[in-house]
């Protein structure tokens, strides 16, 4: 197979150094975007948003020692039989992170007044666009890999169904005392990844998300130029979803394919929240065995936040469109997500299948 020269060329430019929301790095990357679009007969706007960094910075940290805290607390009383203590603890602080961080994920990253910053989304159209092709151009890295937070936040949601079933068969009479000390202990492993998700500035995000970028401007250039399309490239995007969630309060519910984490190699992944976007799916589905792309369809695992969720949030049809192994999870957020580990094939791959099923979808 012939060197990708053109996805390889977008990787470069816009992965050349990393690139946190509001970076000069990420305005770089936007500005090399903008020139791409235009050149490609795109109308292009820079549309700037306010929000607050508050949860995309220290939501997940603070849940994670929130679940920690929670179940030792919880683990305390069960012991020392006060099951019935220790279940009002767990229900009520339960209610309470749901809540909270439900409405900090959709409006408080809009509206809290705290930790204020502007962002930037790239907005492009050709025509009267009906679907959308989004991507993030921010990037971050933590000291956890996503994989490892992904599993640490599935393991605490677990850690507290069990600790309700144990609380609860204890008020029975069950003789579960014994299993207190180990519940807090495996609380203390589920959530210490989760809780050590802080967010810092080491990765060149190729994975991450130029390679995403870059699909989206390969199946732009797909396309024909007389076909209506849109592009929304977000900023703050690894902050709560800001950009998007910025984006999307001011436009009608349309259709929306995201692309996040493109490796070379794997099978081509099509995620989803919320009511299943049968006909995406299947366009997308079959643009894949048209292109010979194996493809999976699933739900988004949970811990996993991309742009779609706050578009699916919204009303739209939307779903990530990603590709790769267990070992490029493995390298998201971390400073191994670099140009040596990747040279473009996959995003090729993806903007051909992306450009297929919006013919279709068109």
């Amino acid at each position: 197979m012939t060197r990708p020269v053109a996805a390889r060329r977008h990787l470069e430019a816009i992965a050349a150094a990393p690139r946190p929301a509001g970076s000069q790095a990420e305005a770089d990357a936007r500005r090399y975007c903008c020139g791409a679009l235009t050149s490609l007969g795109f109308s292009v706007t820079e549309e700037p948003f306010e929000y607050s960094a508050l949860p995309g910075r220290f939501g997940t940290p603070a849940v994670g020692l929130c679940s920690i805290g929670v179940l030792a607390i919880v683990g305390h009383l069960g012991f020392h039989g006060a099951p019935r203590a220790a279940l009002a603890v767990l229900v009520s602080v339960g209610a309470a992170i749901g809540v909270i961080g439900v409405w900090s994920a959709r409006r408080g990253v809009l509206d809290l007044p705290w930790f204020r910053a502007t962002g930037v989304n790239l907005v492009a159209e050709r025509g009267t666009p009906r679907v959308w092709l989004v991507a993030h151009l921010d990037c971050k890295s933590q000291p956890i890999p996503i994989l490892l937070r992904a599993l640490g936040v599935t393991a605490s949601l677990v850690l507290w169904a069990l600790a309700l079933g144990l609380l609860l068969a204890q008020i029975a009479g069950a003789p579960v005392v014994g299993l207190w000390p180990w519940m807090a202990v495996a609380g203390v492993l589920a959530g210490a990844p989760v809780a050590a998700s802080i967010v810092q500035a080491r990765s060149p995000g190729v994975l991450d998300n130029a390679s995403g970028a870059a699909a989206v401007l390969e199946a732009s250039a797909a396309l024909p130029r007389e076909h209506s399309i849109g592009v929304l490239l977000t900023s703050a995007e690894e902050l709560g979803l800001a950009g998007a969630r910025a984006w999307v309060a001011q436009r009608r519910a349309g259709i929306a394919i995201n692309c996040d984490g493109i490796d070379d190699a794997g099978v081509l992944r099509i995620t989803f929240t919320g009511r299943r976007p049968a006909p995406l799916l299947d366009a997308l589905t079959r643009a894949a065995r048209a292109e010979g792309e194996p493809s999976v369809a699933r739900r988004l695992p949970p811990g996993v936040l991309v742009d779609s969720v706050a578009l699916a949030d919204a009303g739209w049809h939307a779903v990530t469109v990603s590709r790769g192994t267990v070992r490029t999870v493995s390298r998201i957020h971390t400073p191994g997500d670099n140009l040596r580990m990747i040279d473009g094939r996959g995003s090729e791959a993806v903007a051909a299948v992306i450009a297929r099923a919006v013919r279709e979808l068109s």
